[in-house]
Protein backbone atom coordinates (compact mmCIF):
# COMPACT_ATOMS: atom_id res chain seq x y z
CA UNK A 1 0.00 0.00 0.00
CA UNK A 2 2.95 2.51 0.94
CA UNK A 3 6.37 2.55 -1.25
CA UNK A 4 8.47 1.91 1.90
CA UNK A 5 6.22 -0.35 3.74
CA UNK A 6 7.40 -3.96 4.27
CA UNK A 7 5.83 -6.59 6.69
CA UNK A 8 8.34 -6.23 9.63
CA UNK A 9 8.74 -9.99 11.28
CA UNK A 10 10.25 -11.22 13.89
CA UNK A 11 12.80 -13.31 12.70
CA UNK A 12 16.56 -12.62 12.25
CA UNK A 13 18.55 -12.10 8.98
CA UNK A 14 18.33 -15.45 8.22
CA UNK A 15 17.53 -14.93 4.18
CA UNK A 16 20.91 -14.93 3.42
CA UNK A 17 21.88 -18.39 4.78
CA UNK A 18 21.64 -20.09 1.38
CA UNK A 19 23.55 -17.52 -0.56
CA UNK A 20 27.02 -16.90 -1.43
CA UNK A 21 28.89 -15.26 1.53
CA UNK A 22 29.72 -12.44 -0.31
CA UNK A 23 25.93 -11.74 -1.08
CA UNK A 24 25.01 -9.16 1.91
CA UNK A 25 28.44 -6.58 1.44
CA UNK A 26 27.87 -6.87 -2.13
CA UNK A 27 24.26 -6.09 -2.35
CA UNK A 28 24.71 -3.12 0.36
CA UNK A 29 27.83 -1.88 -1.83
CA UNK A 30 26.03 -2.13 -4.93
CA UNK A 31 22.96 -0.27 -3.51
CA UNK A 32 24.58 2.17 -2.48
CA UNK A 33 26.36 2.63 -5.53
CA UNK A 34 23.55 2.84 -7.68
CA UNK A 35 21.73 5.08 -5.49
CA UNK A 36 18.50 2.65 -5.34
CA UNK A 37 17.22 0.04 -2.88
CA UNK A 38 14.91 -1.76 -5.02
CA UNK A 39 17.22 -5.04 -5.57
CA UNK A 40 18.58 -5.08 -2.02
CA UNK A 41 14.85 -4.90 -0.62
CA UNK A 42 13.92 -7.60 -2.47
CA UNK A 43 16.49 -9.68 -0.56
CA UNK A 44 15.56 -8.03 2.81
CA UNK A 45 12.43 -8.01 2.80
CA UNK A 46 12.31 -10.50 6.20
CA UNK A 47 15.29 -8.78 7.75
CA UNK A 48 14.52 -6.93 10.81
CA UNK A 49 17.71 -4.99 10.00
CA UNK A 50 16.30 -2.96 6.84
CA UNK A 51 13.50 -1.58 9.60
CA UNK A 52 16.29 0.35 11.07
CA UNK A 53 16.65 1.88 7.82
CA UNK A 54 16.50 5.83 8.27
CA UNK A 55 13.02 7.63 6.47
CA UNK A 56 11.95 11.36 6.30
CA UNK A 57 8.76 12.40 4.45
CA UNK A 58 8.24 12.61 0.98
CA UNK A 59 6.66 15.99 0.76
CA UNK A 60 7.53 17.04 3.81
CA UNK A 61 6.05 20.70 3.08
CA UNK A 62 2.33 20.02 3.13
CA UNK A 63 2.10 16.89 5.51
CA UNK A 64 4.45 19.67 7.85
CA UNK A 65 1.79 22.15 7.35
CA UNK A 66 -1.25 19.53 7.93
CA UNK A 67 0.49 17.92 11.44
CA UNK A 68 0.84 21.70 12.60
CA UNK A 69 -2.84 22.15 11.94
CA UNK A 70 -3.71 18.80 13.65
CA UNK A 71 -0.86 19.85 16.70
CA UNK A 72 -3.09 23.15 16.93
CA UNK A 73 -6.03 21.62 17.28
CA UNK A 74 -4.87 18.91 19.64
CA UNK A 75 -3.53 21.70 22.21
CA UNK A 76 -7.30 23.42 21.89
CA UNK A 77 -9.16 20.59 22.47
CA UNK A 78 -7.08 20.31 25.41
CA UNK A 79 -7.39 24.35 26.44
CA UNK A 80 -11.08 24.02 25.93
CA UNK A 81 -11.79 21.69 28.56
CA UNK A 82 -12.57 23.58 31.57
CA UNK A 83 -11.48 20.36 33.53
CA UNK A 84 -8.45 20.51 32.39
CA UNK A 85 -7.83 24.55 33.20
CA UNK A 86 -8.78 24.24 36.49
CA UNK A 87 -5.94 21.82 37.06
CA UNK A 88 -3.11 22.91 38.79
CA UNK A 89 -0.23 24.36 36.45
CA UNK A 90 2.20 21.52 36.87
CA UNK A 91 -0.38 18.52 36.41
CA UNK A 92 -1.56 20.13 33.40
CA UNK A 93 2.58 20.32 32.22
CA UNK A 94 2.63 16.65 33.33
CA UNK A 95 -0.25 15.11 31.16
CA UNK A 96 1.04 17.51 28.23
CA UNK A 97 4.09 16.00 28.57
CA UNK A 98 2.79 12.16 28.83
CA UNK A 99 -0.63 12.48 26.35
CA UNK A 100 0.80 15.13 23.94
CA UNK A 101 2.03 12.53 21.75
CA UNK A 102 -1.90 10.11 22.04
CA UNK A 103 -3.43 13.11 21.06
CA UNK A 104 -2.06 14.00 18.13
CA UNK A 105 -1.99 10.64 16.34
CA UNK A 106 -5.68 10.33 17.39
CA UNK A 107 -5.83 13.78 15.64
CA UNK A 108 -4.31 12.22 12.53
CA UNK A 109 -6.93 9.36 12.54
CA UNK A 110 -9.61 11.98 12.72
CA UNK A 111 -8.29 13.87 9.69
CA UNK A 112 -7.65 10.82 8.06
CA UNK A 113 -4.62 12.03 6.93
CA UNK A 114 -2.16 9.87 4.97
CA UNK A 115 1.68 10.65 4.30
CA UNK A 116 4.81 8.65 2.13
CA UNK A 117 8.38 8.36 3.36
CA UNK A 118 11.63 8.07 1.17
CA UNK A 119 14.96 6.94 2.22
CA UNK A 120 17.18 9.27 3.57
CA UNK A 121 19.85 10.59 1.51
CA UNK A 122 22.82 8.74 1.20
CA UNK A 123 21.87 6.56 3.97
CA UNK A 124 24.10 3.70 4.71
CA UNK A 125 22.24 0.59 5.88
CA UNK A 126 25.92 -1.18 6.10
CA UNK A 127 26.74 1.52 8.72
CA UNK A 128 23.45 0.78 10.51
CA UNK A 129 23.88 -2.74 10.76
CA UNK A 130 27.71 -2.72 11.60
CA UNK A 131 27.55 0.43 14.11
CA UNK A 132 24.21 -0.02 15.95
CA UNK A 133 24.86 1.96 19.39
CA UNK A 134 27.79 3.96 17.98
CA UNK A 135 25.88 5.89 15.44
CA UNK A 136 26.07 9.50 16.25
CA UNK A 137 22.89 10.83 18.49
CA UNK A 138 21.79 12.09 15.44
CA UNK A 139 21.29 9.51 13.55
CA UNK A 140 20.28 7.98 16.23
CA UNK A 141 17.27 9.72 16.20
CA UNK A 142 16.28 9.72 12.38
CA UNK A 143 12.71 8.12 11.93
CA UNK A 144 12.88 4.39 10.60
CA UNK A 145 10.78 2.35 8.48
CA UNK A 146 9.70 0.12 11.80
CA UNK A 147 8.59 3.71 13.56
CA UNK A 148 6.66 4.85 10.56
CA UNK A 149 5.30 0.86 9.80
CA UNK A 150 3.82 0.85 13.57
CA UNK A 151 2.16 4.47 13.10
CA UNK A 152 0.69 3.13 10.41
CA UNK A 153 -0.61 0.28 12.06
CA UNK A 154 -2.14 2.46 14.71
CA UNK A 155 -3.81 4.60 12.36
CA UNK A 156 -5.27 2.07 10.39
CA UNK A 157 -6.92 0.25 13.05
CA UNK A 158 -8.65 3.45 14.43
CA UNK A 159 -9.91 4.23 10.43
CA UNK A 160 -11.46 0.38 10.55
CA UNK A 161 -13.60 1.51 13.48
CA UNK A 162 -14.73 4.47 11.92
CA UNK A 163 -15.31 6.57 15.13
CA UNK A 164 -17.74 9.33 14.94
CA UNK A 165 -16.73 12.89 16.45
CA UNK A 166 -18.19 12.24 19.67
CA UNK A 167 -16.50 8.52 19.96
CA UNK A 168 -13.19 10.41 19.44
CA UNK A 169 -13.71 13.54 21.72
CA UNK A 170 -14.56 10.83 24.77
CA UNK A 171 -11.76 8.91 23.87
CA UNK A 172 -9.23 11.87 24.11
CA UNK A 173 -10.70 12.94 27.16
CA UNK A 174 -10.03 9.34 28.53
CA UNK A 175 -6.17 9.08 27.29
CA UNK A 176 -5.83 12.71 28.31
CA UNK A 177 -6.56 12.23 32.11
CA UNK A 178 -4.76 9.59 32.60
CA UNK A 179 -4.07 9.41 36.44
CA UNK A 180 -0.88 6.76 35.94
CA UNK A 181 1.07 9.91 35.35
CA UNK A 182 3.94 10.19 37.80
CA UNK A 183 3.76 13.29 40.26
CA UNK A 184 0.33 14.02 39.60
CA UNK A 185 -0.88 16.33 42.54
CA UNK A 186 -4.82 16.00 42.15
CA UNK A 187 -4.75 12.21 41.34
CA UNK A 188 -7.88 11.41 42.52
CA UNK A 189 -9.61 14.34 40.69
CA UNK A 190 -7.73 13.24 37.66
CA UNK A 191 -8.81 9.75 37.83
CA UNK A 192 -12.73 11.04 38.65
CA UNK A 193 -12.06 12.67 35.11
CA UNK A 194 -10.89 9.54 33.22
CA UNK A 195 -13.58 7.46 34.79
CA UNK A 196 -16.56 10.20 34.01
CA UNK A 197 -14.74 10.04 30.00
CA UNK A 198 -14.60 6.53 29.60
CA UNK A 199 -18.49 6.49 30.96
CA UNK A 200 -19.33 8.84 28.42
CA UNK A 201 -17.51 6.96 25.26
CA UNK A 202 -19.45 3.94 26.56
CA UNK A 203 -23.11 5.65 26.16
CA UNK A 204 -22.18 7.50 23.26
CA UNK A 205 -21.14 3.92 21.92
CA UNK A 206 -24.46 1.98 23.04
CA UNK A 207 -26.26 5.07 21.32
CA UNK A 208 -24.49 4.73 18.63
CA UNK A 209 -23.66 0.45 17.84
CA UNK A 210 -26.45 -0.72 20.39
CA UNK A 211 -25.77 -4.07 18.46
CA UNK A 212 -21.66 -4.21 18.55
CA UNK A 213 -21.36 -5.40 21.97
CA UNK A 214 -17.72 -5.54 21.41
CA UNK A 215 -16.77 -1.70 20.23
CA UNK A 216 -15.88 -0.69 23.41
CA UNK A 217 -13.10 -2.93 23.66
CA UNK A 218 -12.12 -2.87 19.95
CA UNK A 219 -11.72 0.98 20.29
CA UNK A 220 -9.70 0.89 23.81
CA UNK A 221 -7.35 -1.67 22.57
CA UNK A 222 -6.82 0.59 19.41
CA UNK A 223 -6.01 3.18 21.94
CA UNK A 224 -3.61 1.26 23.81
CA UNK A 225 -1.81 0.73 20.81
CA UNK A 226 -0.91 4.15 20.30
CA UNK A 227 1.41 4.25 23.69
CA UNK A 228 3.46 2.17 21.53
CA UNK A 229 4.21 5.25 19.28
CA UNK A 230 7.45 7.32 20.17
CA UNK A 231 7.73 11.15 20.91
CA UNK A 232 10.63 10.98 18.97
CA UNK A 233 9.25 9.48 15.92
CA UNK A 234 6.65 12.09 15.87
CA UNK A 235 8.74 15.09 16.64
CA UNK A 236 11.68 14.14 14.20
CA UNK A 237 8.91 13.19 11.50
CA UNK A 238 6.61 15.88 11.37
CA UNK A 239 8.02 18.72 13.15
CA UNK A 240 11.91 18.50 13.21
CA UNK A 241 12.15 20.55 9.63
CA UNK A 242 9.69 22.98 10.71
CA UNK A 243 11.13 24.26 14.25
CA UNK A 244 14.99 23.09 13.83
CA UNK A 245 16.57 22.60 16.89
CA UNK A 246 13.53 24.44 19.20
CA UNK A 247 12.60 22.24 21.88
CA UNK A 248 9.15 20.45 21.52
CA UNK A 249 8.16 20.54 24.76
CA UNK A 250 9.05 24.03 25.39
CA UNK A 251 6.96 24.91 22.34
CA UNK A 252 3.84 22.64 23.28
CA UNK A 253 4.19 24.03 27.35
CA UNK A 254 4.03 27.70 25.49
CA UNK A 255 0.98 26.93 22.97
CA UNK A 256 -0.53 25.62 26.46
CA UNK A 257 0.22 28.56 28.33
CA UNK A 258 -0.65 31.08 25.64
CA UNK A 259 -2.85 33.53 27.22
Amino acid sequence: MFPLEEKITNSTCSGYKDQHPHTILYNILSCRDSGSLKNFNTTMHSCHCEQRRAVYLKDPQTTCQVASSVLVKTICFMRSLPSFSQLPSGDQSSLLRHCWVPLFVLGLAQEKMVFEVTDVPNSSILRQILLGAGLTEKEAEQPTLAGVHNLRTCLHHLWNLDLSPKEYAYLKGAMLFNPAVKGLSALLFIEGLQQEAQRALQEVIHHLHPEDSGRLSHILLAASTIQTVSHNLVTELFFKPVIGNTNMLHLLTEMLFLQ
